[in-house]
């Protein structure tokens, strides 16, 4: 029962309004509907591009659909659902509206048929997650918080930097001619960075460790989803078999082990696991080969 014409990105544009403007019972059940509306509408996207149109000589490509971001996508709305569900509880329309924009904004970027529209998503997960942050409200949840939109700024200057780079080397935007970048290439390890700072490669991964334990319970079941996950898919988009990855993704399984050990809060354990776990994916996209991605996107 797939609906065509609609783009997920959308559904949860307006679940997070209608969020905002209701209450109680309505309240929940519009944020339940949503990431499932949205799944039906991911099953009505056709292969390749659409949602596409011109602005200002640039082509912008809003879905992209091949097996790659169809995958993420779809997990994403399961993360999005069960999260939802987590947190039918709370009452923080913040919090809810903020997750709902933020899921919205990862399944965007992982949609996303061109670079500006992958810059945009990419921004736009850095507001709505500091959002969540904030919607905490204590002293801690704040002054965290902006260390964390500081550090997805960062990223996102990056990106954009090795984006113009990129444009200016006569390169295509557009995410289907583009295949794997060399770091070599103009721009190609601004991206990487950009990409890093949301992975949490090492000396990059400080605002994980800090952040995450400052959100509320179920806002960390959100933060743990989508902004890591949605660089686990940048760089498997980009740079699979780039060799540079298998070492930084074997530092990124190995040290934070031995902060886990000496470690007290049980929330920040689980942050130091986060990024181990993710060491292991940034490793088998360094390895490039098929078995080795699908092993990492598993």
């Amino acid at each position: 029962m797939a609906i065509e014409g609609l783009h997920p990105v959308l559904v949860f544009l307006i679940g997070a309004v209608l969020v905002a403007a209701t209450r109680g019972k309505a309240r929940q059940g519009v944020s339940l509907a949503t990431p499932l509306i949205a799944a039906l509408a991911l099953l009505g996207l056709p292969d390749g591009s659409s949602f596409s149109f011109e602005l200002m000589g640039q082509t912008l490509i809003f879905a992209h659909i091949d097996r790659l971001s169809f995958l993420f996508a779809l997990l994403f709305l399961v993360a999005a659902t069960i999260g939802v569900i987590y947190s039918l509880h709370h009452r923080s329309r913040l919090e809810l509206t903020s997750a709902l924009l933020y899921a919205g904004s990862a399944i965007g970027a992982v949609l996303a048929g061109d670079l500006i529209t992958l810059f945009i998503a990419w921004e736009m997960l850095a507001v709505t997650s500091a959002f969540i942050v904030w919607a905490r409200g204590d002293r801690e949840s704040i002054s965290s918080g902006l260390r964390y939109f500081g550090f997805q700024i960062a990223s996102g200057f990056c990106l954009l930097i090795g984006v113009l780079l990129h444009q200016q080397a006569g390169g295509s935007l557009i995410i289907e001619e583009l295949g794997v970048l060399d770091l070599a290439s103009p721009g190609a390890l601004w991206i990487l960075i950009a990409f890093g700072i949301k992975a949490g490669f090492p000396l990059l991964h400080t605002w994980i460790v800090d952040t995450y334990p400052r959100a509320t319970a179920t806002g960390t079941v959100f933060l743990c989803v989508f902004t890591t996950k949605t660089a686990v898919y940048a760089l498997a988009r980009f740079f699979p078999g780039t060799e540079e990855l298998i070492t930084i993704g074997a530092v990124m399984t190995f040290f934070p082990i031995f902060y886990a050990v000496i470690e007290n809060d049980l929330r920040k354990v689980l942050s130091y696991s986060m990024i181990n776990q993710i060491g292991f994916m940034v490793v088998g996209i360094g390895l490039g080969t098929e078995l080795a991605i699908n092993g990492a996107v598993a």
